[in-house]
C-alpha cells in the first residue's frame, strides 16, 4: 500500500487540494481590498516565496529520503520534538478547518439553485439545511477514503480533469473580453481610501494569495506512499505552476472586465458574475456547477491529507500510537475517523456563527504558518551544514538562496495574518497540549524536556488567554 502514487495521481492530488473553493471568489476576494497594482505586487511576493518553499520541499525530498511525513516531519528533525509536535497539530488544525469551509462553500453554492429572496435553505452554507447536507458529504468522503488512499486518488484525478473546464471556460471569455484601458483606470486605487495605501494593499492581499496555495505540501505528506522521491518533487512544481499561472490569469484579466469597485460589489463566486457579465446566465450557471465539482474533488483531497496527518504524527512519535492504526485496506481509520468527527463539530459550530467561509479561510490560513515556517527554516539549516550535499555545491546554493527566501515570506505572511488571527490560532493549539502530554505519556517521557519547551508552553498559554480576553471585550 505504501507505494502506489506515481506522479499523475500526485499532481491530481496537489492540483486539487489548490484548486478548490478559493479560485473561484478570487475577483472579488481581491478587489475588495486591493486595486490592479498592489494585486499584481502581492502576486509576485507570493510566486518568489511559494516557489522557494516548493523548492525546498523538493529538495528535501531528495536529499532525504529517510524522512517521510513532508512538513511534520520536517520540523521534527529540524527543531525537535516540542516544535514538532505543534507542526503537526497545526498542520491538522489548518486541515480540519480546509474540509470545514469547503462543505460549507459546496452548499453556499447550491443556494443558487435553490434560494430565493422569500425562501432561503442553504443561504451562506451555515443553515440547518446546509449542515445537514455537509455532514452527509463529509461522511461519504469518508466512507470512500477507507476505502484505501489509492482508490480515492483515482476518484480524485477525474474530478480535477472535470474541474478544469468551467475554469479554462472563464479564463478564455475573460481574455477576449478584457479592456485594458478599464484595468489602468486608477491601478494603484488612489481614489479609494478606504483601501489605504499601497504597503495596506499588498498586506491584505498575502492571506487570500496564501490560501489558494494551501495544498501545495500535499505530495511530500504523502511521500511514503509515493512510487518515488522524484515524483514527489516533480508533482509539487508541476502543481503550483500550474496553480500560478491560473491564478494570476484570473485575477488580472477580471480587472479588464469590470472596474475595482464593480468586482468588491460582486456576490461570490464572483467569477460566475463576471462570465455571466461576459455571457449571460449560462456563464453563472456554469461556474456554479465547475465551483460544486471543483470543491467536492478538493474536499476528497484534503480527506486523504487530514488522515494522513496525525498518522504520520502517530508514527513519528508525536502522537498517542492509535492514531497510526489502519485498516486492511491501508487506509488511516483511527485518524480519518478523529478528522471526520472535529470537522463534523466546527460545521456545527457555523450555525452559531454570523461569519462563515472566509472567518475559516483566515484562521486555516494562519494556523498552517507554523508548518510552514519550519519547514523553510529546516531546509536552509540543511543547507548551511552542506548535509547530503555531496560535491554538488549548485544545488546547496540554490537551497541556500530558497531556504531564505523562504524563512523571509514565512516571517512576512506571520505579520501580514495579524494579531487577532494569531491570537486565535494560539487558542485553537493550546489543547494539543493534552495530546503531546497523552503521547509522551505512552512513551514514559516528562511532559516538559527542556528551557526551550517551558518558554514554548508559556507563549502559547499568554497568546491563548489573550484570545479569550479579545473574545470577551469584543
Amino acid at each position: 500500500m505504501n507505494n502506489q502514487l506515481g506522479l499523475g495521481s500526485l499532481t491530481a492530488l496537489v492540483l486539487s487540494t489548490m484548486l478548490g473553493a478559493g479560485i473561484f471568489s478570487l475577483p472579488q476576494n481581491m478587489a475588495a481590498g486591493a486595486g490592479p497594482g498592489a494585486v499584481i505586487i502581492g502576486w509576485l511576493i507570493t510566486g518568489v516565496g511559494m516557489l522557494a518553499l516548493v523548492r525546498i520541499f523538493y529538495s528535501l525530498s531528495v536529499n532525504q529520503p529517510h524522512i517521510n511525513g513532508g512538513v511534520i516531519a520536517y520540523a521534527k528533525a529540524g527543531f525537535g520534538d516540542f516544535w514538532g509536535f505543534n507542526s503537526a497539530w497545526g498542520f491538522w488544525l489548518n486541515t480540519i478547518l480546509a474540509n470545514t469551509s469547503y462543505a460549507v462553500v459546496v452548499f453556499s453554492a447550491l443556494s443558487f439553485f435553490t434560494d430565493t429572496p422569500d425562501n432561503t435553505i442553504f443561504g451562506a452554507g451555515n443553515t440547518w439545511q446546509s449542515v445537514l447536507g455537509a455532514s452527509i458529504l463529509i461522511w461519504m468522503m469518508h466512507f470512500l477514503v477507507t476505502r484505501g488512499v489509492k482508490e480515492a486518488a483515482i476518484v480524485n484525478m477525474v474530478v480535477t480533469i472535470a474541474k478544469l473546464i468551467p475554469l479554462l471556460t472563464f479564463i478564455g471569455y475573460t481574455i477576449i473580453a478584457a479592456n485594458f484601458d478599464k484595468f489602468s483606470i486608477d491601478i494603484w486605487a488612489q481614489n479609494n481610501t478606504a483601501l489605504g495605501g499601497l504597503g495596506e494593499q499588498i498586506r491584505y492581499t498575502m492571506s487570500i494569495t496564501l490560501w489558494v496555495f494551501i495544498g501545495i505540501e500535499g505530495a511530500v505528506m504523502l511521500s511514503r506512499r509515493a512510487k518515488s522521491r522524484e515524483a514527489i518533487g516533480q508533482a509539487t512544481v508541476i502543481a503550483l505552476l500550474a496553480a500560478l499561472s491560473l491564478y494570476v490569469i484570473v485575477t488580472l484579466f477580471s480587472y479588464g472586465v469590470m472596474t475595482q469597485e464593480e468586482l468588491a460589489e460582486l456576490q461570490n463566486p464572483s467569477m460566475a458574475r463576471i462570465l455571466e457579465h461576459i455571457v449571460g446566465p449560462w456563464g453563472a450557471l456554469l461556474i456554479n456547477l465547475g465551483l460544486i465539482t471543483s470543491v467536492c474533488g478538493a474536499l476528497l483531497s484534503w480527506t486523504v491529507i487530514t488522515a494522513e496527518a496525525p498518522l504520520v504524527a502517530a508514527e513519528s512519535g508525536l502522537f498517542p500510537r492509535v492514531f497510526g492504526k489502519e485498516n486492511r485496506h491501508g487506509a488511516p481509520i483511527v485518524a480519518l475517523t478523529a478528522s471526520t468527527l472535529a470537522v463534523q463539530s466546527f460545521l456545527i459550530m457555523t450555525m452559531f456563527s454570523q461569519s462563515t467561509y472566509l472567518s475559516l479561510v483566515n484562521i486555516a490560513t494562519s494556523s498552517v504558518l507554523i508548518p510552514y515556517g519550519l519547514s523553510a527554516a529546516y531546509g536552509l539549516k540543511v543547507a548551511i551544514k552542506n548535509d547530503s550535499y555531496g560535491n554538488n555545491s549548485n544545488a546547496r546554493h540554490l537551497d541556500l538562496i530558497g531556504g531564505m527566501i523562504a524563512t523571509a515570506y514565512g516571517s512576512w505572511l506571520v505579520y501580514a495574518a495579524g494579531l487577532h488571527y494569531l491570537l486565535l490560532v494560539a487558542l485553537l493549539y493550546f489543547p494539543g497540549l493534552l495530546v503531546m502530554m497523552w503521547a509522551r505519556k505512552e512513551q514514559q517521557k516528562a511532559f516538559i524536556n527542556s528551557k526551550r519547551e517551558v518558554f514554548g508552553i508559556f507563549l502559547l498559554t499568554v497568546m491563548a488567554i489573550g484570545a479569550i480576553f479579545m473574545m470577551t471585550v469584543g
